[in-house]
């Protein structure tokens, strides 16, 4: 892996962890960087960068606060997304409430526009970014 790229990666995930940054400005940044999907794990706090050759690269992200509740609430993570977007949570309240609501991780689409927010038993709630639909 490039050492830019790796970088950048590193960057954006700290950056995402410490609430310096956007989720569209990570999204931009990534998708100059080629990343075409990554999946954030809430529970092994940990991202995985996938890129179109098939590599990988995987950094480590600042660890929950607490598990994933058992039962997953798709309206709870809607309601978390609409409130990070709105701007009246930041990242550290926006991992909370996902976690209450029941979300292990998500994927994060790039090249499909969209982020799929999953639970513990396989629940899933699907996000369209902005203007995707």
């Amino acid at each position: 892996m490039d050492s830019k790229i790796t970088a950048i990666l590193q960057e954006c995930s700290r950056a995402s962890d410490e609430e310096r940054i956007t989720f569209p400005k990570v999204v931009a940044a990534l998708a100059v960087a080629g990343v075409e999907r990554y999946h954030t794990d809430l529970v092994r706090a940990e991202t995985t960068y996938y890129f179109p050759d098939g590599t990988t690269e995987r950094v480590e992200t600042r660890p929950a606060a607490l598990p994933p509740a058992t039962d997953f609430s798709a309206e709870s993570v809607e309601s978390a997304v609409r409130a990070i977007q709105a701007g009246t949570i930041r990242y550290g309240g926006f991992c909370e409430r996902v976690l209450r609501a029941g979300c292990a991780g998500w994927t994060v689409s790039i090249l499909g526009r969209r982020v799929v927010y999953y639970g513990r038993s396989g629940d899933s709630h699907t996000e369209w970014f902005p203007g995707a639909r």
